[in-house]
């Protein structure tokens, strides 16, 4: 039940809810034809179902979690009330069973496990009720056979918890699936326009740079109109930055893979950055219990935990620690980062690894795709978590050998 932007998928749901309110509603109108004096059951009855509707009928512009959780506890307080103030109806028990597939509705996790866990209590202190107290007076379905009862309602939790696990992940495969095939189209379009036009911008701006080392170094201009050389030439040197970025993308290394032991290639990255990292008081924590081995190149591991770090780094506050913990996870290696700096939201993490998107100011975005294409390259995956003001975790994963 997401997603109703779409006139289509609205006109679907107003269907089907309107089918669903119009049984409830007569539901409601035949148990009022059996009750002689308006009782507190009935008023709670009817209560009740005008909150279920009104909730259904707002659900799809205010899908919001209290409107959520709400709609959910009204349901499955109805399915109770059924089961309680009408007792000679065997279908009430049914509901009951279903209970935990409001949950289903939404793909929540969360909710489903305590929906789970709250029908199976609650349902069990009404079979004692029934089996101590009630001794089949109101429920004699119930009573003479209460060991089937109890086996047909764990059985048809199972069914729920198995229904929802399986759609659940696979709901989840198929989101990865669609943010890889993003990503290798994010890939392919800036290694197209990379290998387009990369050379040509180089060759120019090689041409230029050489110049004006030469009339740096010749006479032919005084010391003061020389004032600007050295910024114009730190500038081209940014925009060869930027082109190499480029060209790694278009034609990535095809150096030769080397049993990589990634205790020592990490303590190579962090020696790099400590004296970098050291300048606003930033400390990097290593901790990893054994020597692991990956197939990759040193220069490449480097280039994607120089870029993870670095980011970590600016991120960071002064005096916060970067810790990198390093595991063996079934058959993968999987290395985490975790910084307690500026964060992100939802929306910049969606755009993380577009091309020329980035939250530092001087940046081009290309550092995160390179690391991507290698991760890839190598079968690995990488994943970012990040809240804002909070801070970042990067879960990078490459096969162990």
């Amino acid at each position: 039940m997401r997603d109703f932007n779409q006139v289509p998928k609205l006109k679907s749901y107003y269907f089907v809810i309107s089918i669903v309110i119009t049984l409830v509603f007569l539901g409601w109108i035949l148990a009022s034809t059996r009750i002689e004096t308006i009782s507190f059951p009935y008023i709670l009855h009817t209560i009740v179902i005008f909150a279920i509707a009104v909730l259904l009928v707002i659900f799809p512009k205010y899908e919001t979690r209290l409107v959520r959780i709400s709609l959910v506890s009204f349901s499955s307080f109805y399915f109770y009330m059924l089961f309680i103030f009408y007792p000679e109806t065997f279908t009430t028990f049914i509901f009951i069973c279903l209970i935990p597939g409001l949950a289903i509705l939404f793909y929540h996790r969360g909710l489903f496990y305590w929906l789970l866990g709250f029908n199976i209590v609650l349902f069990h202190l009404l079979l004692a009720y029934i089996y101590v107290t009630d001794k089949g007076t109101l429920y004699p379905y119930i009573y003479d056979d209460i060991i089937g009862a109890i086996f047909n309602f764990l059985g048809s939790q199972s069914m729920l918890y198995f229904i929802f696990y399986f759609s659940q992940n696979r709901i989840e495969q198929q989101k990865m699936y669609y943010q890889q095939m993003q990503q290798a189209e994010r890939l392919k379009t800036t290694g197209e326009l990379a290998a387009a036009v990369a050379h040509e911008i180089r060759n120019p701006i090689t041409v230029v740079k050489g110049l004006l080392h030469l009339h740096n170094e010749g006479d032919e201009f005084a010391d003061k109109k020389k004032e600007h050389f050295p910024l114009m030439l730190n500038e081209l040197e940014t925009a060869e930055t930027v082109i190499s970025d480029f060209l790694s993308l278009a034609k990535p290394s095809e150096a030769e893979k080397e049993l990589l032991n990634v205790k020592s290639a990490l303590l190579n990255v962090i020696d790099l950055l400590n004296s970098y990292a050291l300048m606003d008081t930033v400390e990097i924590v290593l901790d990893i219990d054994d020597d692991f081995y990956i197939s990759s190149t040193l220069i490449e591991f480097k280039q994607v935990f120089i870029n993870l770090l670095k980011n970590a780094i600016e991120a960071s506050n002064q005096g916060d620690t970067i810790k990198i913990r390093v595991r063996k996870q079934h058959k993968n290696i999987k290395i985490v980062i975790k910084d307690t700096g500026e964060g992100m939201t939802k929306s910049e993490l969606k755009a993380l690894g577009t091309p020329f998107y980035s939250l530092k100011s001087k940046g081009t975005g290309l550092g995160l795709m390179i690391c991507f294409n290698i991760i890839k390259k190598y079968n690995g995956t990488i994943s970012f978590h990040s809240e804002k003001g909070v801070g970042t975790l990067v879960k990078v994963t490459f096969p162990s050998v």
